[in-house]
């Protein structure tokens, strides 16, 4: 073991830092104490040659041994630049106690801390967040023999504004005036930044003003922050207006053009991308992507991929973030062959893809239905060496439990869980969905279970297909349980959990219970919505309990909820089997539009409850009906007109008014 370097006698540390403990050292190649003697003539060791080890050792445990080794050995004795390479090394592995350590080492030798390692501290602690000792650390820096500087502050200015301590800036520009220690443009830059961070857009606006009378010309990045942080705070026409007003950079356009991208003024965005040649400025790839992007996402993938043409035009080449921008675009437009291209086309330009793109591919093939080839493309990541990460496998999972395919799921869990990747709730929640769509609740318990006892807690989702599923297996006893067991743990039932209950409830046509929930949703402040109402409304029309559900439809109105074609469809089909045609008609006639409109479903009841009582030429009149508002009638409506036609007369007589109902139809197209 090496010995411990020989600390002189001082004041306590700041932070209290313990001296660590000596680890083992391996391939130090350093002469251990009890073989010096066999070594008399040994060269003296120099600066160059400490720096050299240190800034070669990749082992931080090994660097800082090594530096307390030499002390003394070989006469040798530390100077301000070892200090600084050991303190930046630690100060990347974020040893921060064991950096102060060497803070105060220096001051009782004697040796003056430079700007650069009081910088160094201060970007360490900026690093890991901790703004506070940075400015600690800078109140210490005339103390440990360093004079501000504007670089100085600079560093700690910058450190404030990654973790927005506002508060703490404006003093400390404040200071710096004091110091008479005059800003430079990285200051204001960073001050603009600042204010616009925190809204202060008049202010910023004063400060390029101050940037110009003390001979500071505002430079791109100047501009560039203000531009972005309007355009972020909504304040489009104000980043348009100051844009025009300067000589904009392209850096400036390009956070134009991604700020009313985002607003989804795409013309406007076309009109600053096309106008740049004008002002004598080259489009750059971000601006090239950002238009792929927004265009892509606004589903005109015809324009994006015209851009993207464009790029090639100009020769301008397209990164990674602009291919999978066209990727995503062709996969949302369900052209998954041209998306496929694109890929290929990427791989050809030598444009390597990363885990986001492989990401991106498996979620538009899954997207798209092609299963088989988005396992094929995560075999294919194994093989490239890239390994897949939760959400890889969980597309594949949502993917697989969409279809129904639970062989396909449970495949890709086992190879998730085997690679050693640890599902989150978003993979659970899909897993256990699909295991209670197939009503394999037993699974389902299981992938609960592992929720609860491992650090994965479920969440309102989770709990809502779990009650889902109990409720589809009629297993209504259970639900009650799941619920005290969902608050328990802190997790809130929203409208969708008490709507799943309620369905399983009026299902079984307790609508006691039912009732009483929709009470108790109330008293916990659980908004009702026209699921809600639906649900219950659908359950009493079941039970032919039509003046309790035309109650509750009174109560929906005068809660401000308006019926929807799906409340009036269940009154339909009710008034239908009760043989009230009358009521029925009338109802359907009365639905104007908005949320309630006629659809193929209404028309159908309606048919349907005419064809069973033989009213066919009304069936018939309905249809004509349905087929003139542009509504066309699915096999449920065409078996309920045969069906009843058979009914009124018989299969033998039934073909020839069935072919004059087809004549009418295809004359009825005709005339369209």
């Amino acid at each position: 073991m090496f010995s411990s370097m020989c600390l002189k006698e001082g004041p306590s540390l700041l932070l209290k830092a313990q001296r660590p403990a000596a680890a083992a050292i391996l391939n130090t190649n350093v002469v251990p104490e009890h073989q010096e003697a066999r070594v008399p003539r040994c060269p003296l060791l120099s600066e160059s040659d400490v720096l050299r080890r240190l800034r070669k050792e990749k082992s931080i445990t090994v660097a800082f041994e090594y530096f307390k080794f030499v002390v003394g050995f070989r006469s040798f004795q530390h100077t301000p630049l070892t200090y600084q390479i050991m303190i930046e090394k630690l100060g990347w592995e974020n040893k921060m106690d064991l950096v102060q350590y060497l803070l105060q080492q220096m001051k009782l030798e004697g040796l003056s801390c430079s700007e650069a390692i009081i910088i160094s501290v201060i970007k360490s602690y900026g690093r890991v967040e901790s703004a506070d000792q940075a400015l600690k650390t800078f109140y210490r820096a005339k103390d440990l023999g360093c004079e501000p500087t504007v670089k100085l502050y600079n560093h700690l200015l910058d450190a404030l504004l990654k973790e927005n301590k506002f508060s703490a800036i404006i003093p400390i520009y404040n200071n710096m005036k004091k110091d008479a220690i005059p800003p430079n443009v990285f200051t204001y830059n960073i001050l603009i930044k600042a204010l616009c961070q925190n809204g202060r857009f008049d202010a910023a606006y004063k400060l390029l003003e101050e940037m110009s009378n003390k001979g500071h010309s505002p430079d791109p990045v100047s501009y560039t922050t203000l531009v972005t942080a309007l355009c972020f705070s909504g304040r489009l026409e104000e980043a348009i207006k100051l844009v025009n007003k300067i000589n904009p950079t392209v850096q400036t356009c390009n956070a134009l053009i991604n700020g009313l991208c985002r607003d989804s003024r795409i013309k406007e965005a076309f009109h600053v991308a096309s106008s740049m040649k004008e002002k004598g400025l080259l489009p750059n790839v971000i601006t090239y992507t950002t238009m792929v992007n927004a265009l892509g996402k606004a589903g005109d993938w015809r324009l994006s991929l015209a851009f993207f043409a464009k790029m090639f035009r100009t020769g301008c080449l397209p990164n990674l973030h602009t291919f999978s921008s066209l990727l995503r675009c062709f996969f949302d437009s369900s052209r998954s062959h041209e998306a496929l291209y694109i890929w290929d086309q990427m791989i050809q330009d030598g444009c390597i893809p990363n885990l986001i793109t492989y990401n991106i591919l498996i979620h538009g093939l899954c997207l798209n239905g092609d299963l088989n080839k988005a396992m094929d493309v995560l075999n294919e990541m194994n093989q490239n060496g890239f390994s897949p990460n939760v959400i890889s496998y969980g597309t594949l999972i949502e993917g697989f439990s969409k279809v129904g395919d639970i062989g396909g799921a449970t495949l890709t869990w086992n190879l998730m869980i085997g690679s050693g990747c640890t599902p989150n709730v978003v993979v659970y929640t899909s897993m256990l969905n699909m295991l209670c769509g197939k009503l394999m609740l037993g699974h389902a318990w299981n992938i609960f279970r592992d929720m609860l006892s491992g650090n994965c807690p479920p969440n309102a989702v989770t709990y809502n297909s779990l009650i889902k599923g109990l409720c589809s297996a009629g297993r209504m006893h259970c639900v009650s349980s799941v619920l005290v067991e969902m608050r328990s743990r802190g997790c809130s039932p929203n409208t969708r959990t008490y709507n799943e209950f309620l369905y399983g409830l009026c299902r079984e046509k307790n609508f006691v219970e039912a009732f009483q929930l929709a009470h108790d949703m109330c008293q916990r402040g659980v908004d009702l919505n026209v699921v809600t109402y639906n649900t219950m409304i659908n359950g009493l029309c079941q039970a032919a309990m039509t003046k309790e559900a035309l109650v509750l439809i009174g109560k929906m109105k005068v809660n401000g909820i308006e019926p929807d074609s799906i409340t009036l469809n269940a009154l339909v089909h009710v008034y239908c089997k009760e043989g009230s045609i009358l009521n029925a008609t009338r109802l359907v006639g009365g639905m104007a539009g908005g949320s309630c409109y006629r659809d193929v479903y209404v028309y159908t009841t309606l048919i349907s409850g005419l064809s069973m009582l033989c009213r066919i030429e009304d069936a018939c009149v309905y249809l004509l009906k349905m087929l003139s508002e542009g509504i066309y009638p699915n096999y449920v409506t065409w078996n309920a007109l045969v069906n009843g036609l058979f009914e009124e007369i018989g299969f033998p007589t039934a073909i020839q008014p069935l072919e004059n109902i087809l004549d009418s139809v295809d004359d009825h197209w005709d005339a369209q």
